[in-house]
């Protein structure tokens, strides 16, 4: 079953479904088509000369596919330009909106002011200390015993900008045909795909879901795999396992050489629909202020940090007078990336940008007669380091 969708109605404003069942009552009294065969529904019949009995068939060609159904079951779905004609996928463009009013000036006074709490000779030490304890290969004893020598910090700024989206696609799919009720074109037109109404998921988490279009089902009266035979075609020789003698029941055919249709599940036809696929996806932009520190960028880009400024909106704007001119060109450059990318193709639903103080310390230290360097990064004391003085493998220390 498939999730419960609202479209705008026509006549009576916005209607709830539910999946590939669901559509609006029939009215009551004599239907007009009451006693003939709906146009929609001429196809729908098995052919009367096929039983039950007739369950091995031989198909040695290859079937079509049946994720779009025949053409002359188009040929009966009202005109829509949005229903496709073949088994692909098609997006659609999200009305546009108005932008919204444009953002005040800032003062940004605040963070010529801000600082970061600042590393310590205790906490460099300590930050080394917790770092080579999540270590297997790496002993304690020279966190402890080295002289810290000198502690160079810096500060840089971290720009983030997320821009959460929406977009939509339709393609044509199928189940097997359980003789339920079909919600086709008898029972209204389909709507927009933009009008169906779904509910969001929390703001910048990622998703994907899946709904039926209203009254844009079709049955096919022959599956295309086993041409309604209910059972997969025979095999041209004779089966492996038994060698068509049946003595040794086989445990994929039960003997009789052919198994269950996997297509239709045995149920020798198919109910086609126009699937809607709606992807939010949450688009991320990312820059740090340069440093001449030998600390990898990689590192930087995920440490914690303290948040210095929060713009969250339908749409944000470029931030153009911020002290560092290089995060004012960064937003202006992600927000301008975002849009091209996103276009028309995807309707934003929020914006966020973020900037945050990423403290920085790089730590000099002597140990047994040699000099050397480590990182303390973040607000959470990260710890960077590429020739730690005591490392071992296998239990053999590394000289």
């Amino acid at each position: 079953m498939f999730p419960s969708v609202a479209f705008k109605s026509e006549n009576n404003g916005p209607a709830v479904l539910g999946g590939a069942e669901a559509g609006p009552s029939e009215p009551s009294g004599l239907s007009p088509l009451e006693g003939q065969t709906p146009p929609w529904l001429d196809v729908w019949t098995m052919d009367p000369d096929l039983s039950d009995e007739d369950s091995v068939v031989d198909l040695s060609f290859q079937a079509e596919s049946p994720l779009a159904p025949p053409a002359e079951l188009l040929e009966r779905l009202p005109s829509c330009d949005w229903l496709l004609q073949g088994g692909g996928q098609q997006i659609f463009f999200p009305p546009s909106e108005a932008p919204g009013r444009p953002q005040e000036p800032r003062c940004w006074s605040s963070f010529l002011e801000h600082r970061v709490p600042v590393v310590t000779e205790e906490v460099a030490r300590e930050a080394l200390l917790s770092f080579v304890n999540s270590k297997c290969c790496y002993g304690s004893a020279a966190a402890g015993d080295l002289i810290i020598q000198e502690l160079k910090p810096q500060t840089l700024c971290r720009y983030r900008l997320e821009t959460f989206s929406e977009s939509r696609i339709s393609e044509w799919t199928f189940q097997p045909f359980t003789s339920h009720s079909v919600d086709g074109p008898h029972r209204g037109t389909s709507p927009r795909l933009w009008d169906i109404k779904v509910q969001v998921p929390p703001m910048f988490q990622e998703d994907t879901r899946k709904f039926q279009v209203p009254h844009s089902s079709l049955v096919k009266a022959r599956c295309p795999s086993c041409s309604g035979a209910k059972r997969r075609a025979r095999q041209p020789r004779r089966c492996q396992l038994c060698s068509g003698s049946g003595r040794r029941r086989c445990s994929t055919c039960s003997g009789r050489g052919s198994k269950t249709c996997a297509t239709c599940k045995g149920e020798k036809k198919l109910l086609h629909f126009i699937q809607l696929v709606i992807m939010w996806k949450n688009s991320l932009f990312e820059f740090v202020t340069e440093h001449q520190l030998d600390c990898p960028a990689e590192l930087l880009a995920k440490a914690k940090g303290e948040n210095l400024f929060k713009d969250e909106n339908t749409m944000v704007y470029p931030i153009v007078d911020f002290p560092l001119r290089e995060i004012s060109l960064a937003s202006q450059r992600g927000i301008a990336e975002h849009s091209a990318a996103l276009g028309s193709r995807a309707r934003v639903l929020q914006q966020r940008q973020t900037i945050e103080l990423i403290p920085l310390t790089e730590v000099h230290y002597w140990y047994q007669g040699k000099t050397s360097v480590y990182y303390v990064y973040g607000t959470d004391h990260k710890v960077y380091v590429v020739d730690y003085p005591e490392r071992y493998c296998c239990g053999c220390t590394i000289i």
